[in-house]
C-alpha cells in the first residue's frame, strides 16, 4: 500500500512502544521463571492498547475515512438492460 499513512500517528507509535516494553518485561520474567513479573509485563502490554485507544479518541490517531479499496462499487447493469 504505497502512500498509505496507516499507523504513522502519535497514538499508534505510543501504543506500540508501550506494548513492546511490556513484551520485553514479560519475556524477561518468563525466562527467570517469575510468574508475577510475567503477568505484570502482560498488564503493560494491555496498557499500551488502552493508551493508544485513548490517544486516538483524543484525535491523535488515524482519522476514520473510507479507503478507496474498501468502498463498495455500484451494481453493474444486467446484460441487455437499457437505461
Amino acid at each position: 500500500m504505497a502512500g498509505s499513512s496507516h499507523g504513522h500517528t502519535p497514538a499508534a507509535w505510543t501504543g506500540v512502544t508501550i506494548a513492546i516494553i511490556g513484551f520485553a518485561v514479560a519475556g524477561t520474567f518468563m525466562v527467570m521463571a517469575q510468574p508475577l513479573g510475567f503477568w505484570a509485563g502482560m498488564v503493560i502490554v494491555a496498557l499500551g492498547g488502552v493508551v493508544g485507544g485513548v490517544m486516538r479518541a483524543m484525535g491523535l490517531g488515524q482519522p476514520k475515512t473510507a479507503h478507496p479499496v474498501h468502498q463498495v462499487a455500484a451494481r453493474p447493469e444486467p446484460a441487455g438492460a437499457e437505461s
